[in-house]
């Protein structure tokens, strides 16, 4: 009898796939920042012990192929930024406790940049698998969504509570903390977050939710997956999500056309037409880009201004290494940190122009295999889905911090890169 493709059929598959569905028990605990980088660290050392011992590994566990060379550029771009960040703290002189405290930083964010898509590529992982585990994950979440909905309105407290495993270390203890709700700090309305710090990162979730749903075949358990992936990009009213959802689902599906005539014909009559409606359209454009800043007006004025803040003293003081560390803003950010809030801002803030190419060559590199295969056929439209959220989520968030949830993502782009080796 054949086993359905959603079935885990080796360790490795079925590690992962329990991890995605037991993902809100990991949260209600506050122990879900902590499941990644061990997650992370496991695959990397199986991944070695796999390319070392060859055939005399479990059949499940045996390598599905060698490294491929973007996945390489990974590895490489992440290593150096480490190296990277020993110059920062040397050039600034911020001592060797901070330069460990900042090491161990590195294994929890960046270097998860580089094991999973590494575990996905070389690793026998399917796509199949993981897409169930997230319309699962997507069930449970709709079944907690009444009670996460009515908690502002009949009492119950924002924060439940947050959880000693705090004391491990993290980026602040929102990462350990378990919430029903937050209040927006603009209009102390209700936001949800679900099983994310923040809202905003809840939002994108959201979004990578609704692609992995796509590839589910059986649609009952595809409609729990895009339905809790939209109550989530709604219920965080994120901005960012609300653009990036429409962008990711439609962008990797129309890239087939490019290789059809009437398709170039169409954009001929369209480009031709801009003579007459291009300056109203641009006017129409500038205006809902306006709006769109000023529905969070205090939000977009503070992460402009960090941006500013950062760019300008890259700029003057250290252009090819950064600080080596974010630093606190002045009251003017409401003394948020400069180098947060924007992944590209704030690798030239810390790492300068070398860390800003470590992270930007293998993306790009990435970005274009999948761009290539999205435009030949299906294959493509999940990873090149899941890179423009990654992408867009760099414009306003700190991707390395967020690496402990986006995992999923990051094993899809190593398998497609063990894929694109194959026919589609």
């Amino acid at each position: 009898m054949s086993i359905a493709a959603h079935v885990p059929v080796n360790p490795v598959e079925t590690w992962i796939a329990r991890t995605i569905k037991f993902t809100w028990v990991f949260y209600a605990v506050g122990g879900l920042y902590l499941v990644g980088p061990v997650l992370a660290w496991g695959l990397g050392g199986l991944v070695l012990l796999a390319i070392y011992l060859g055939p005399a590994m479990p059949k499940g566990l045996q390598a599905a192929g060698p490294v491929p060379p973007v996945i390489w550029a990974w590895l490489l771009g992440m290593a150096a930024m480490l190296v990277v960040l020993w110059i920062g703290h040397i050039n600034w002189s911020l001592g060797l406790g901070g330069t460990i405290k900042s090491s161990v930083g590195w294994a929890k964010g960046w270097a998860l940049m580089a094991l999973f898509p590494l575990a996905g590529a070389v690793l026998p992982i399917r796509r199949e698998p993981l897409a169930r585990a997230h319309c699962v994950l997507g069930a449970v979440t709709l079944a907690l969504l009444p009670l996460m909905v009515v908690a502002p309105y009949i009492g119950l407290p924002s924060q439940i509570f947050t959880s000693p495993l705090k004391a491990v270390g993290g980026p602040g203890p929102e990462y350990f903390t378990v919430y029903f709700y937050t209040l927006d700090p603009a209009s102390w309305t209700p936001r949800w977050q679900f099983y994310l710090p923040w809202s905003p990162f809840a939002g994108l979730m959201g979004v990578i939710m609704v692609l992995f749903a796509r590839e589910e075949k059986s649609f009952p358990w595809q409609a729990a997956g895009i339905a809790a992936g939209i109550a989530m990009i709604l219920l965080s009213k994120s901005r960012m999500s609300l653009v990036a959802l429409p962008v990711c689902l439609v962008l990797p599906s129309l890239l087939p056309l490019i290789f059809r005539s009437w398709t170039w014909a169409a954009g001929t009559i369209v480009v031709g037409s801009l003579a007459a409606f291009g300056a109203p359209l641009l006017q129409t454009l500038q205006n809902a880009i306006t709006g769109f800043k000023q529905s969070r007006a205090d939000s977009s004025r503070v992460r402009e201004t960090l941006q500013r803040i950062a760019e300008d003293r890259w700029m003057n003081e250290a252009q090819w290494f950064g600080h080596g560390t974010v630093e606190r803003g002045p009251h003017l950010v409401e003394y948020m940190m400069i180098g947060s809030h924007h992944t590209w801002y704030g690798l030239l803030f810390v790492k300068g122009v070398s860390g800003l190419l470590a992270l930007a060559v293998p993306m790009a590199w990435q970005f274009c295999l999948a761009v290539a295969d999205a435009a030949k056929g299906p294959r493509g439209r999940l990873p090149l889905g899941l890179l423009l959220v990654l992408l867009i989520l760099t414009a306003g968030e700190n991707i390395e911090i967020e690496a402990y949830m986006l995992w999923p993502a990051l094993v899809i782009l190593g398998v497609h890169a063990r894929e694109i080796r194959k026919p589609a």
